[in-house]
């Protein structure tokens, strides 16, 4: 699902509104205090679902790639579907959900030291730090994860020019080839 603009590509599942149900878990993250459990749990299955549809998403993009031979076209696919469930898992679900959580816990905690207001406006005010934090959080975890992954499991496989266009996570930092030209000029 990838609609042309002029000469850049749009994919739907990063470049648009959609990208943001990969943060559905922290919004539920937010609104824990308020909310049961099983709201929170809802989230992160929307967020999962997310991940799931970009990672087929990126599967088909590479299957309906034209590579050399069978065998590397399935080799693509594999790395396509393994690269975007890890890399979304980590930058939609995992990191921010976590992270949203600490902030609301830690927002939670200093309410109830430091201050005399009821229990119900410490609820709703740790809530609103949680989803004030959320659009501060997003490209920060992004662009961590991108450099993380370029520099550990993304060196065990090859991304190369025709594959970065499928999944494309590294438009905003260096690409794995030349992250591996510059630490082998070292």
């Amino acid at each position: 699902m990838e609609v042309e603009q002029g000469e850049k590509r749009v994919d739907i599942f990063r470049d648009t509104i959609v990208r943001y149900l990969g943060y559905a878990n922290e919004v539920g993250e937010a609104f824990r205090a308020l909310v049961h459990v099983n709201a929170v749990r809802f989230s992160y299955a929307v967020a999962c679902t997310y991940v799931t549809a970009d990672a087929a998403h990126k599967g088909n993009e590479a299957r309906i790639t034209n590579w050399p031979d069978e065998s590397l076209r399935n080799k693509k696919i594999l790395h396509a579907v393994l690269d975007t469930f890890l890399w979304q898992g980590l930058a939609s679900v995992a990191i921010p959900g976590f992270t949203i959580n600490r902030i609301c816990a830690g927002s939670a905690l200093i309410l109830r030291k430091t201050t005399a207001l009821p229990p119900g406006v410490r609820k709703w005010t740790t809530t609103f730090v949680g989803l004030a934090a959320i659009p501060f959080i997003i490209h920060p975890i992004d662009r961590t994860v991108d450099y993380g992954m370029n520099r550990t499991v993304r060196r065990w496989y090859e991304i190369g020019p025709v594959e970065t266009k499928v999944v494309h996570h590294t438009r905003d930092c260096e690409t794995p080839s030349e992250i591996l030209r510059s630490t082998d000029a070292e």
